[in-house]
Order: C-alpha cells, then structure tokens, then sequence
C-alpha cells in the first residue's frame, strides 16, 4: 500500500511539471528550481534551467544602490493559489544576467517569443506607466533592446527598441498595450512574441491564451545592440535602479530565440496555467 501511495505521489509530481516547447528556448528561470537566498529569503541568484545557453545566472546588484542588498526580491514558497509553487517577489528590485551579448539577437533578426507567470501589485509610480518585469534596454545612446512592462493601473505592455529614434513610444519603439488591466494579487501567463526577418515585422501580446490581445508593427535594425538582461526591471538601470521597476511576483519566466507557432504557443499558456493552478 506505501509503496503504492509513493508511486502516485511521483505521478502527481510529473504531471505537475509543465511540458514546455524544447526548440529554441534559451532561458527558463523557474522559482522552484535553484534558488540562492541569504539573510533568510532575499535571493542572490536565480540560474538559467537552460544550461547549454551562454547566459547562465541573473544575480543580484548592489551597484547604484544607496543601501547594499536593498535590490534582492524575496523568495516566497508554496504560494497556494498556484499549486504550491514558489515565486519570487519583486518591489522594485532586480537580478541581472551580466552577459552583454547574450541576448542581442532577438532584436535584430531572430525574433522571440517570452512567456511569465506573473502577479501584479499596486504600483509605486515614479516614471509614469513604465515597471518593468524584464528587460534588456541598452544603457544609454537609444536603449534599444526588448521589454515587458505594465502601466501605472497594471495593463501590460511589451515592445522592441530598435535604436534608430529615442522617443519612448514611437514607430521605433512601439507600445504593445493590453486593453484590460491585470487583477492585483491574481496569477496570469502573459506572453509577447516578435516575428522573425529583418523588414517589418509584428509585435503581439497575450493574456492566457491565443489570440493576441494587442499587436503593432516594428521595423527591425539588425545594427541594433542590446545588453544585459535584467528581471525586475527594463535594464540593468545602475544609474537609477528600482525607478523603472515593478511590483508583483513572478513564478516562471521563458525565452524562444524565435518566435513560436501559434500552436506551440498555446500548448505551452495551456501547459503553464494547468502546472500553476491558473483559470
């Protein structure tokens, strides 16, 4: 009988684990997996479950930080309203992958597509309409790169920068607006994907499922140059950190280096919200 109860435990901990798409993806950040903590729960490391990818660890980052250790999200476990997974919350805090060219392709030709579970809080509002869960904005020149976002009343928002012009949403750099804002304190897999090619391609966000709720068109560089990848915020913002930065929690957080079919990327939301609990 023990024997038979150990091996339905098993089951149910296999059939919890989401099956994700394997071709292309290069990041999977997952908080139930190799976390490093100090001072009790505030995370100094989150690895890359991707092993064979370049980028590996997304740490913390004391630099431009008035009090050291102030940048650690924490490590919230066995959140029940996701099945008992772990996430790691984030008020305005970041962990930083200090490769710089790891992740430069995506802008310039390649495409992506990312994938969260994520949850929103209210929002501290400093720069208008921009907290930033991820990011990998160049610092300084026209901070072209990749990003995901909410507003100040939690809509998503995602975009490409492309580096040609400056403004912060403009035909270079378009806002891929969510009409509808995310419940506070609830979990959704938000998704944004980019097509492939170096002429004009589309930019398209999801909540929970296919069709995309919100799309623009984006004139891709591919003299464009990206740098390091941050979570938690649009960059690795030494000059101002926090400022541009969300508040919420986030239990998974994938990346394609192309962009997914529209089968694959439902069958990835729908393999994601079963392993998480999400309606």
């Amino acid at each position: 009988m023990r024997q038979l109860a150990v091996i339905l435990l098993l089951s149910v901990a296999t059939t919890a684990e989401a099956q994700v798409t394997a071709k292309g993806l290069i990041l999977d950040l997952d908080a139930d997996k190799g976390v490093e903590v100090e001072d009790g729960d505030r995370v100094v490391k989150w690895p890359n479950q991707v092993t064979t990818f370049a980028a590996r660890d997304f740490v913390k980052q004391d630099q431009g930080r008035k009090e050291p250790g102030s940048g650690r999200p924490t490590l919230k476990k066995s959140v029940a309203a996701i099945g008992g997974h772990d996430t790691l919350v984030f008020k305005r805090q970041e962990l930083v992958n200090h490769d710089e060219d790891a992740f430069d392709h995506l802008v310039t030709g390649k495409g992506y597509t990312w994938i969260a579970v994520v949850s929103v809080y209210k929002q501290v509002v400093q720069l208008k309409d921009v907290h930033s869960f991820f990011g990998n904005l160049k610092n300084g020149g026209m901070y072209e790169g990749i990003w995901g976002n909410v507003t100040d009343d939690n809509r998503v928002w995602i975009g490409s920068r492309n580096g040609i012009t400056f403004g912060r949403w403009d035909q270079n750099n378009p806002m891929v607006l969510a009409p509808k804002p995310l419940e506070e304190n609830r979990h959704y897999v938000v998704a944004g994907r980019m097509g492939s090619g170096t002429g004009e391609v589309q930019i398209e966000v999801f909540i929970n499922e296919p069709p995309a709720v919100a799309s623009k068109p984006f004139p891709v560089n591919p003299a464009a140059n990206s740098s390091k990848l941050a979570i938690g915020q649009e960059r690795d913002a030494i000059n101002h950190p926090g400022r541009e930065s969300f508040d919420g929690e986030l239990a998974r957080f994938l990346i394609y280096e192309r962009p997914l079919t529209n089968d694959e990327l439902q069958q990835d939301m729908d393999s994601l919200k079963k392993t998480y609990a999400i309606k």
